[in-house]
């Protein structure tokens, strides 16, 4: 595993061990960041279920300016700084260890971009897809990972899905929040 593009293209990471963590393959990787990078120079980024952080990574290596990377098991905060440091990413990031729906509900921030890849086979999509949206800026929009076999996550209150793409038994949505207030008139 590593970073495919930008200031730390090619450093090597880590990844916590266990079979909740499953590291986005570079295929996959690669088309997320494709399918957004016109948005990525100058994003306030959210990684939530971070596991190794290698999504948060990518973003900051492609010119987000800030990540802030959630997870509630300690192994992976701990991949996640390593590779941060490794990276020398550290500066423009925030790692919190706590529950992600805990995170979401709470914070006051609000994000250009969220980067949805939980465990799989819990529903976490459906579930935080509507906590995400609320804290997501304007012109915003969130990226769900998630296995072939789940429900399609439908398209959060306000918020437009933009395309599935499939990658053998992965896909990927993504959801955007419109620049402005729509009008019925």
């Amino acid at each position: 595993m590593r970073v495919i593009t930008g200031i730390a293209r090619g450093r090597k990471l880590v990844a916590p061990e266990g079979l909740d963590v499953r590291p986005t393959g570079d295929k996959v990787k690669e088309g997320i960041f494709s399918a957004i990078q016109f948005r990525l120079e100058g994003a306030y980024v959210l990684d939530l279920f971070a596991g190794s952080g290698q999504l948060g990574i990518e973003a900051l290596s492609r010119g987000a300016e800030r990540a802030v990377f959630v997870d509630s098991s300690l192994r992976s905060i701990r991949c996640v700084n390593e590779n941060l440091r490794n990276t020398k990413l550290d500066w423009r990031a925030e790692v919190i260890n706590r529950d992600s729906y805990d995170y979401i509900k709470l914070t006051a921030k609000s994000f250009d971009i969220i980067l949805l890849d939980p465990p799989y086979r819990h529903d976490h999509i459906a579930n935080i897809l509507p906590l995400c949206a609320k804290k997501l800026s304007k012109g915003g929009c969130i990226i769900c990972e998630y296995e072939k076999e789940a429900q399609e996550p439908s398209a959060p209150e306000g918020m437009s899905l933009r395309k599935i793409y499939h990658y053998g038994k992965i896909n990927v949505a993504i959801f955007d929040m419109p620049d402005e207030e729509v009008s019925d008139e």
